[in-house]
């Protein structure tokens, strides 16, 4: 189930991050979709992709999301 809007995500996805991120999300986890269509587990391991891409441009800090530093 690739998203095709942010608006889309999950809640919790939502409510948590800036909409960079948001966006930075959605298209890690659709490329993973994609790339792992033939896994049972595909759905699990495209939310671990994205929240992984995710931590690659932001850090969570006194429990808000903000983009790290270069």
């Amino acid at each position: 189930m690739p998203y095709a809007r942010i608006s889309d995500l999950p809640d919790s996805v939502r409510r948590h991050l800036p909409e960079h991120a948001q966006e930075i999300y959605a298209a890690a986890f659709n490329s993973a979709w994609e790339q792992y269509a033939g896994r049972a587990d595909r759905e699990v391991v495209a939310h671990k992709v994205a929240w992984a891409a995710v931590k690659q441009a932001y850090e969570k800090r006194a429990g808000s999301w903000v983009r790290k530093s270069p």
